[in-house]
């Protein structure tokens, strides 16, 4: 019975730690301290020790013998890597929905809605939650658990908020590029997989 308590609060320690780092509470290079950590969340360390683990998989973070745990100084190049795996991923996940969004696009069009907002007030926080979210949708109506799973380890939310964070990365317009595959996928255009991945690459930071 204890290890869904366990999990549940290795996830929101990570996601404490994911927050500090976009926020810029910890800069890249400096040291993130698993006692301190514990101690402001009132927790144990082992919990903090396997949320650093998760993250330092995610090469947000790296670790040294006798430096302890550091934000990772990612450049243009580190984040860059991810996006051709993801737009793999996502072109496999628009073929797989295809059927599926050209009946019913409701799970993508609210947050195409939100970003005309976040553009039109410059929102970049809201940008980034409502651009992830709409791909999450999109991903996960393929239907398919392990490209889901897989999609989702890649960190994607984490990696276009630093982008635009560190690397001032940002497309002219969020709304108007996502309602245009919206559109794509209801008139089931047939290219709507080359649509998708050449949007996802369009939207990496240049090293």
């Amino acid at each position: 019975m204890t290890a869904p308590v366990i999990h549940s609060l290795r996830e929101q320690i990570r996601e404490h730690i994911l927050e500090g780092i976009i926020s810029g509470r910890w800069q890249p290079g400096e040291r993130i301290v698993e006692r301190r950590i514990a101690t402001e969340l009132e927790v144990s360390q082992t919990p903090v020790r396997e949320a650093l683990r998760e993250l330092e998989s995610l090469r947000l973070i790296e670790s040294a013998p006798n430096k302890g745990v550091r934000v990772r100084n990612l450049t243009a190049a580190d984040l860059e890597e991810s996006y051709p795996v993801r737009a793999g991923l996502e072109a496999i996940a628009a073929e797989l929905a295809a059927d599926c969004l050209a009946e019913d696009c409701s799970a993508l069009e609210p947050h195409v809605s939100a970003l005309h907002e976040a553009d039109r007030v410059s929102d970049g926080t809201a940008q980034v939650r409502h651009t992830v979210a709409f791909h999450r949708e999109m991903v996960r109506a393929a239907g398919n658990s392990v490209l889901l799973h897989t999609w989702e380890g890649l960190g994607i939310e984490v990696f276009t908020a630093l982008s635009i964070r560190w690397l001032g990365t940002r497309q002219q317009s969020y709304a108007e590029e996502h309602e245009e595959l919206v559109a794509a996928f209801k008139r089931r255009d047939p290219r709507i997989a080359e649509l998708v991945k050449a949007h996802v690459l369009g939207c990496a930071p240049r090293a």
